[in-house]
């Protein structure tokens, strides 16, 4: 690549790589080494890494500290990691992950570093944070959308929810799919429990993840095939306890904890008969994508952020009879599982590629090094009163 065209991009308020963690971590791997590949030069701000080397897949490591306290955590590491940027030499553009950390981007852009905010998805409706906790992030989502240089949405219905909150324009960004032409093959739980003949669950166990009404669903219909479920609760004690009692009275549900092994947690999306998914605040989620990429049919909870990055192709649920009913229509149905099996995994080769990810980045870094910006338009930005629903919302 000509000298010119070259970019220093810094990546901003996450637990950095490699990747262990969830889909803000993955996409900044992901992300991060095809613009290394492509000549750019990547730096990631990374907390809390059993790896201390200063390069990861090309990308340029800073290891800095984090209070260990929940509400602490992102917001101390994130305000070390701009102080950090601003001392050093200015990079092209920045990206700040989670909207929480939206006071440190008027920080980066006094000293001229352009700041593009990934929003995340409708993380204040979140029930593991109290009132305080929810409206720190209404405030800091509006803080975000006065103060940052662009604006990034995961999906459409995240982009829809800022037009209608704020009348403000996002980068529409999603996510990319691992796409398994093959089961990794690694030895399932139970001595009962074979390729295709099982349904999963993968999600932590909190009320807007809908695990409770997929296990009770469950418990309510005929299926034969096992479920096994694989997360567990940081925060949630009661609600994990009331999944805990339904398991418990019924030998086919198996809760697996929380599992870490990438490759096991492949085995069981690619041999599970169907994947559960529950998630119903975040944009296009990436443990939906991992089960779409693995060739796995869904079952999902009803509102437009699943129905839209399936593409309607799969059973749909907003309680635990309709869950019940998937089940058994899903078992009742193999050729409509393999069909939609084949389905979902080719949308996620077309629609979700990590190739146009990197290029979305890779062009949204540029145009911000070049001086775009939505700063003057959005900088009194008001949210509107009313409130906003995702479309098809089932709750």
């Amino acid at each position: 690549m000509d000298e010119g065209n070259v970019l220093t991009i810094a990546m901003v308020g996450t637990r950095g790589v490699p990747a262990a963690y969830g889909g803000f971590e993955t996409a900044i791997e992901e992300v991060g080494r095809r613009l290394v590949e492509r000549g750019h030069r990547v730096i990631v701000y990374t907390r809390g890494s059993e790896q201390s080397d200063r390069t990861y897949l090309g990308m340029q490591i800073v290891h800095l500290p984090a209070m260990p306290v929940k509400q602490l955590e992102t917001l101390s590491h994130t305000g070390l990691s701009a102080m950090h940027l601003v001392g050093h030499r200015k990079p092209d553009a920045a990206f700040v992950f989670n909207a929480a950390n939206s006071p440190f981007v008027p920080v980066l852009r006094m000293r001229g570093v352009p700041v593009g905010l990934h929003m995340d998805g409708l993380e204040w409706r979140r029930s593991k944070w109290g009132p305080r906790g929810r409206a720190y992030y209404r405030w800091a989502e509006q803080l975000g959308v006065r103060t940052a240089d662009a604006l990034i949405a995961d999906a459409p219905g995240i982009a829809d929810y800022y037009r209608h909150q704020f009348d403000v324009p996002t980068e529409l960004i999603r996510y990319g799919a691992p796409i398994l032409t093959s089961s990794p093959g690694r030895d399932l739980p139970g001595d009962d429990v074979s390729p295709g003949g099982f349904h999963v669950v993968v999600a932590r166990f909190e009320p807007e993840n809908h695990v409770l009404e997929i296990v009770e669903g469950y418990h309510r219909s005929s299926a034969a095939k096992p479920l096994l479920v694989v997360g567990s609760a940081p925060y949630s004690a009661e609600y994990t306890q009331r999944i805990e009692q339904i398991a418990a009275s019924d030998p086919r549900i198996r809760l697996l904890g929380g599992v870490y092994d990438q490759e096991l947690l492949d085995t069981l999306y690619a041999d599970a008969y169907t994947y559960a998914h529950g998630h119903s605040v975040g944009g296009t989620n990436p443990s939906l994508l991992r089960a779409m990429g693995a060739g796995t049919a869904v079952i999902a909870y009803d509102v437009d952020f699943n129905r839209e990055v399936l593409g309607g192709r799969g059973w749909f649920f907003g309680s635990p009879e309709e869950a019940a009913a998937a089940f058994e229509s899903a078992e009742s149905a193999p050729e409509q599982v393999s069909s939609l099996s084949l389905a979902v995994q080719e949308r996620a080769q077309e629609r979700f590629r990590w190739d146009d990810v990197a290029t979305a980045y890779e062009d949204l870094a540029r145009r911000l090094s070049e001086g775009s910006t939505i700063h003057p338009s959005a900088r009194s930005a008001r949210r509107r009163d009313e409130e906003w629903a995702p479309v098809g919302s089932a709750s």
